[in-house]
């Protein structure tokens, strides 16, 4: 999944670079981050609603809309691919990381 990824965002960022009245992604940059971000918690929503009818074939369709809405919604904030790898294998050497089992700071 690692280079469709990438290649989805390259292709959004051309998209915001080369606006083209017939792309829908141009259209989302063109109507600026609120827009973005409403289609973003509206995939969010229909993601969660897909999940719960208990079918695979529509959660799919969603997951991809919600990835997609995500990586526009990146590359209108200037989050890049690399930036989000780093965060995660930062995450992934924690050990011991669940917010359950930590001590309050005055415990410590």
């Amino acid at each position: 999944m690692d280079n469709i990824i990438k290649e989805l965002y390259a292709v959004i960022e051309d998209r915001k670079e080369n606006r083209d009245e017939k792309s829908y992604t141009s259209y989302l940059f063109n109507k600026g981050v609120d827009k973005i971000l409403k289609k973003l918690g509206e995939e969010c929503t229909e993601v969660i609603i897909s999940a719960k009818n208990n079918s695979k074939e529509e959660q799919i369709l969603e997951m991809g809309d919600l990835i997609y809405h995500f990586l526009v919604t990146m590359v209108e904030l200037g989050i890049s691919v690399e930036d989000i790898e780093k965060e995660l294998k930062i995450r992934r050497s924690k050990i011991g990381n669940l917010k359950a089992e930590r001590k309050p700071i005055d415990e410590i």
